[in-house]
């Protein structure tokens, strides 16, 4: 995928070698250290892909180190979890897709976390929709043979998915709920394993964020029949919206950095000011933009007044589907 488990090193040399000197937030005493980024999910993924872009922007603008730590599980369970685990001062923050945060609380009975209580939101960072892929070799060849094809075999097909309670787990039963289909769920630990296997024609299908499924896409390793947003994406323009066949189906994945609810606020303001600096970067907005990604400028108010709406929304969506880790 081009961002790898290999760069955290090298990012955090690259940064503490370059920018020793620090930027803005450095002078005001926050940082005076490296900054770890906990992110629940697998290398080479959405979250893990935009969380390495944005600590390789953010270390110079901090002056420090900004180091991503890899902790998938549990649909996202583990890495939250750690990260409540590591000490409130502001050093550790967590970034996280809405489906982490807001979904899997409601399928994890034992999730142990509160996305509204346990933590202080500091930025939202983009926003991207997931794509419905296939193995080449799979029979259908756009959207409407697929569904045809699925109809007409209930229990015959699996999908894969980053874990039970994601996203692209739950938009795979809300493919089943609204299109009349049955198929198996494969749990996987992260959305690139399981990606892994569908190229490899183990298990013939996913939903995969745009961006850790455009490369595969262009190289042919995968198909796109559709995409979970309400309108077709401009970087698959011959991709049709999922909604164009299945009225009302949609499921868009964000991401956004949270701090610890105990944190020093000095260090969330820091860290906000910074985000939003280098957001404004044209290079990071034309990287974003070749990606899939449409960026977000929620701040700390507003993430937390989106988030308190979608875990709502979600609860419902859970308990109609009867979603459950498998």
């Amino acid at each position: 995928m081009g961002f790898d488990r290999m760069k955290r090193g090298a990012l955090a040399l690259c940064a503490a070698a370059a920018f020793a000197g620090g930027g803005g937030a450095q002078a005001a005493g926050f940082p005076d250290r490296p900054v770890n980024v906990f992110v629940p999910t697998a290398a080479g993924g959405t979250v893990d892909i935009v969380a390495r872009i944005m600590a390789e922007k953010l270390g110079p603008e901090l002056g420090q180190p900004v180091v991503v730590i890899n902790k998938p599980g549990a649909g996202g369970v583990v890495g939250t979890q750690a990260f409540l685990r590591e000490p409130q001062d502001g050093y550790t923050v967590l970034f996280t897709a809405n489906s982490n945060q807001l979904i899997v609380p409601w399928v994890y009975k034992d999730a142990k976390f509160d996305p509204l209580k346990d933590f202080s939101p500091i930025a939202a960072v983009g926003e991207v929709p997931n794509v419905l892929c296939v193995n080449p070799a799979f029979p259908a060849k756009n959207l409407g043979e697929f569904m045809a094809l699925v109809k007409e075999n209930p229990e015959k097909y699996q999908y894969a998915s980053a874990g039970a309670g994601t996203l692209n787990h739950l938009l795979g039963v809300m493919l089943d709920e609204l299109g009349g289909l049955r198929m198996q769920h494969i749990p996987y630990r992260g959305v690139s394993p399981a990606m892994a296997d569908v190229m490899g024609n183990q298990v013939p299908m996913l939903f995969a964020s745009l961006p850790s499924a455009v490369e595969g896409i262009k190289a042919g390793k995968l198909r796109a029949l559709g995409v979970s947003s309400e309108k077709r994406n401009a970087l698959l323009p011959d991709v049709p919206a999922i909604n164009e066949a299945i009225p009302g189906f949609r499921g868009d994945l964000w991401v956004a950095f949270y701090g610890a609810k105990d944190a020093p606020p000095e260090s969330a303001e820091a860290l906000h000011k910074a985000i939003r600096k280098v957001m404004a970067d044209p290079a990071l907005q034309q990287k974003f933009a070749q990606l899939g990604v449409t960026m977000m400028h929620d701040g700390p108010a507003e993430l937390a007044a989106r988030q308190e709406a979608e875990f709502m929304q979600w609860k419902q969506v859970v308990q109609a589907s009867g979603a459950t880790p498998d």
